[in-house]
């Protein structure tokens, strides 16, 4: 299995990095596209498992989600008012129980699996746009991000794989150790503290590159985990095959769900 992983990093990390480093239309492009291609996913993963959840709900209001927060970001840039996000929020929420309740067979899980699905995939990625436009440094931030969760993710395969020995949650993740964990969040941490010393080591000082290392790497981890939890308890290890070594879409990204919204809002405490 190492080698489609490390084929398709090789593939897929210069993508990625291409679209952090050229911004704009085309990195929101691509967001939306992992958005897209998440929720999918999702709802395949609900449907093989035989739970009721609204396809084209997921796709609708996952759009406005996207609007929505990417609006929140508009609020401080250019004046949008501050409620568009939570407006947008409100409009899915009544939109996905309309919906339910003009449908036939109407059912309340239905409706929860689509306000789940909504909120943790679109709602919570787009939040990778809004940090990418933090000025003047959301590329250098974005790039902090992607770099950390990935060091994470390799350093806890590593460290559980030559010295793991006690299972992280063998019910949700058999493989996972502890030792893997702590791992991962020490070189997680390390890679945080030198992308700030590349990138811009008077902007912000070196315990707080460090505390955002470490909450990311953490977070990233708990994400995975929480991940792993809705494909156990559909009966299903991977949400697709598109990604040979990695699963999926939703596989390969499950570790931004909870950490993204976290970072940009403490970015946003934080920065001067």
């Amino acid at each position: 299995m190492l080698l489609p992983r490390i084929l398709t990093a090789i593939v897929g990390i210069p993508l990625v990095l291409a679209a952090i480093y050229f911004g704009g239309v085309f990195y929101m492009a691509f967001v939306s596209a992992i958005i897209l291609l998440c929720l999918y996913e999702y709802g395949l993963i609900l449907l093989t498992a035989k739970k009721p959840v609204n396809r084209v709900s997921l796709i609708v209001f996952g759009i406005l989600m996207i609007i929505g927060a990417v609006a929140g970001r508009a609020d401080v840039q250019m004046g949008v008012p501050s409620n568009i996000p939570s407006f947008f929020m409100a409009l899915s929420l009544a939109g996905i129980f309309f919906v339910e309740v003009i449908t036939p067979r109407r059912s309340a899980e239905r409706a929860a699996n689509t306000l789940l699905g909504v909120i943790l995939i679109p709602w919570s990625l787009a939040h990778l746009i809004n940090i990418r436009l933090i000025e003047p440094y959301g590329e250098y931030f974005t790039y902090i991000l992607f770099f950390t969760i990935w060091a994470t993710d390799t350093g806890a395969y590593f460290t559980g794989r030559f010295l793991g020995k006690h299972k992280l949650n063998k019910e949700v993740s058999p493989k996972k150790t502890w030792e893997g964990a702590i791992g991962g969040t020490v070189i997680g941490t390390a890679v945080a503290l030198f992308c700030w010393d590349l990138f811009f080591p008077w902007y912000i000082t070196a315990v707080q590159a460090a505390c955002l290392g470490l909450m990311i790497s953490v977070l990233g981890q708990i994400s995975d985990l929480a991940q792993s939890i809705l494909k156990r308890s559909s009966g299903i290890k991977d949400s697709s095959n598109i990604l040979p070594g990695h699963g999926g879409f939703f596989d390969r990204f499950d570790a931004f769900l909870l950490t993204v919204p976290v970072l940009y809002y403490v970015l946003l405490y934080i920065l001067p």
